[in-house]
Protein backbone atom coordinates (compact mmCIF):
# COMPACT_ATOMS: atom_id res chain seq x y z
CA UNK A 1 0.00 0.00 0.00
CA UNK A 2 1.70 3.48 -0.94
CA UNK A 3 1.88 6.32 1.15
CA UNK A 4 -0.80 8.13 -0.91
CA UNK A 5 -2.90 5.15 -0.39
CA UNK A 6 -2.77 5.17 3.60
CA UNK A 7 -3.20 8.82 3.72
CA UNK A 8 -6.26 8.71 1.95
CA UNK A 9 -7.93 5.80 3.82
CA UNK A 10 -7.28 7.41 7.03
CA UNK A 11 -8.83 11.26 5.76
CA UNK A 12 -11.84 9.41 4.47
CA UNK A 13 -12.04 6.93 7.28
CA UNK A 14 -11.85 9.45 9.88
CA UNK A 15 -14.26 12.06 8.54
CA UNK A 16 -16.26 9.03 8.09
CA UNK A 17 -16.19 7.83 11.94
CA UNK A 18 -16.64 11.37 12.45
CA UNK A 19 -19.54 11.59 10.89
CA UNK A 20 -21.36 8.55 11.97
CA UNK A 21 -21.04 8.98 15.58
CA UNK A 22 -21.72 12.86 15.22
CA UNK A 23 -25.09 12.07 13.09
CA UNK A 24 -25.31 8.84 15.38
CA UNK A 25 -24.58 10.86 18.88
CA UNK A 26 -27.43 13.54 17.66
CA UNK A 27 -30.32 10.94 16.51
CA UNK A 28 -29.81 9.38 20.05
CA UNK A 29 -30.32 12.29 22.12
CA UNK A 30 -33.21 12.88 19.35
CA UNK A 31 -32.33 16.83 19.35
CA UNK A 32 -34.88 18.52 18.34
CA UNK A 33 -33.93 22.00 17.80
CA UNK A 34 -33.88 23.70 14.40
CA UNK A 35 -33.50 21.00 11.50
CA UNK A 36 -33.29 17.83 14.03
CA UNK A 37 -33.43 14.52 13.64
CA UNK A 38 -36.79 14.45 15.17
CA UNK A 39 -38.22 16.42 12.46
CA UNK A 40 -36.11 14.86 9.70
CA UNK A 41 -37.85 11.43 10.59
CA UNK A 42 -41.31 12.90 10.63
CA UNK A 43 -40.62 14.65 7.14
CA UNK A 44 -39.27 11.11 5.84
CA UNK A 45 -42.17 8.65 7.57
CA UNK A 46 -40.16 6.77 9.34
CA UNK A 47 -41.10 5.71 13.01
CA UNK A 48 -39.20 7.41 15.78
CA UNK A 49 -38.03 4.56 17.04
CA UNK A 50 -35.62 4.00 14.00
CA UNK A 51 -33.43 6.86 15.14
CA UNK A 52 -32.51 4.80 17.88
CA UNK A 53 -31.87 1.66 15.63
CA UNK A 54 -30.01 3.75 13.29
CA UNK A 55 -27.92 5.73 16.12
CA UNK A 56 -26.70 2.83 18.33
CA UNK A 57 -25.43 0.89 14.32
CA UNK A 58 -23.95 4.12 12.99
CA UNK A 59 -21.93 4.29 16.41
CA UNK A 60 -21.01 1.21 16.45
CA UNK A 61 -20.24 0.39 12.72
CA UNK A 62 -17.62 4.10 13.45
CA UNK A 63 -15.85 2.32 16.62
CA UNK A 64 -15.92 -0.94 14.26
CA UNK A 65 -14.22 0.94 10.90
CA UNK A 66 -11.58 2.37 13.48
CA UNK A 67 -10.44 -0.45 15.66
CA UNK A 68 -7.91 -3.25 14.80
CA UNK A 69 -8.76 -6.60 13.36
CA UNK A 70 -12.06 -7.99 13.29
CA UNK A 71 -11.84 -7.91 8.97
CA UNK A 72 -15.50 -9.24 8.57
CA UNK A 73 -17.22 -6.72 11.06
CA UNK A 74 -15.57 -3.95 9.15
CA UNK A 75 -17.09 -5.28 6.42
CA UNK A 76 -20.46 -5.35 7.38
CA UNK A 77 -19.95 -1.95 9.15
CA UNK A 78 -19.20 -0.45 5.87
CA UNK A 79 -22.26 -2.35 4.28
CA UNK A 80 -24.03 -0.85 6.67
CA UNK A 81 -23.34 2.46 5.85
CA UNK A 82 -23.70 2.17 2.36
CA UNK A 83 -27.14 1.15 3.03
CA UNK A 84 -28.07 3.35 5.57
CA UNK A 85 -26.64 6.33 3.55
CA UNK A 86 -28.15 5.11 0.30
CA UNK A 87 -31.52 4.73 1.72
CA UNK A 88 -31.02 8.47 3.24
CA UNK A 89 -30.07 9.60 -0.07
CA UNK A 90 -33.58 8.21 -2.04
CA UNK A 91 -36.05 8.73 0.45
CA UNK A 92 -35.19 12.66 0.03
CA UNK A 93 -35.13 12.48 -3.08
CA UNK A 94 -38.94 10.33 -3.45
CA UNK A 95 -39.94 13.39 -1.04
CA UNK A 96 -38.69 15.85 -3.87
CA UNK A 97 -36.05 17.82 -0.96
CA UNK A 98 -33.18 19.90 -2.13
CA UNK A 99 -29.88 18.86 -2.75
CA UNK A 100 -29.14 20.40 0.30
CA UNK A 101 -31.35 17.92 2.83
CA UNK A 102 -29.24 15.05 0.37
CA UNK A 103 -25.65 16.13 0.55
CA UNK A 104 -25.13 15.12 3.93
CA UNK A 105 -26.00 11.58 3.24
CA UNK A 106 -23.94 11.79 -0.11
CA UNK A 107 -20.92 13.02 1.45
CA UNK A 108 -21.14 10.48 3.99
CA UNK A 109 -21.61 7.93 1.34
CA UNK A 110 -18.95 8.82 -0.65
CA UNK A 111 -16.46 8.35 1.96
CA UNK A 112 -17.96 5.19 3.19
CA UNK A 113 -17.14 3.77 -0.38
CA UNK A 114 -13.68 5.78 -0.14
CA UNK A 115 -12.70 4.38 3.06
CA UNK A 116 -13.70 0.63 2.05
CA UNK A 117 -11.89 0.81 -1.74
CA UNK A 118 -8.30 2.50 0.54
CA UNK A 119 -8.92 0.00 3.38
CA UNK A 120 -5.53 -1.51 4.03
CA UNK A 121 -4.79 -5.80 3.35
CA UNK A 122 -4.92 -6.07 7.13
CA UNK A 123 -8.39 -4.77 7.55
CA UNK A 124 -10.01 -6.45 4.74
CA UNK A 125 -12.23 -9.99 5.12
CA UNK A 126 -10.56 -12.86 3.47
CA UNK A 127 -12.77 -14.59 1.13
CA UNK A 128 -13.46 -18.94 1.62
CA UNK A 129 -11.54 -19.48 -1.65
CA UNK A 130 -8.39 -16.77 -0.47
CA UNK A 131 -8.53 -19.29 2.97
CA UNK A 132 -8.33 -22.56 0.92
CA UNK A 133 -5.98 -21.42 -1.19
CA UNK A 134 -3.88 -20.17 2.02
CA UNK A 135 -4.59 -23.36 3.88
CA UNK A 136 -3.28 -25.82 0.96
CA UNK A 137 0.01 -23.72 0.35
Amino acid sequence: MTKTSKIIYWISTAWLALGMISTGGTQLVKAKEGPGAVDSMIHLGYPLYFLTILAVWKILGAITILIPKFPLLKEWAYAGFFFAMSGAIFSHMALGDPAAEIFPALLLLVLTVVSWYFRPAGRKAVSVNQSFQLATK
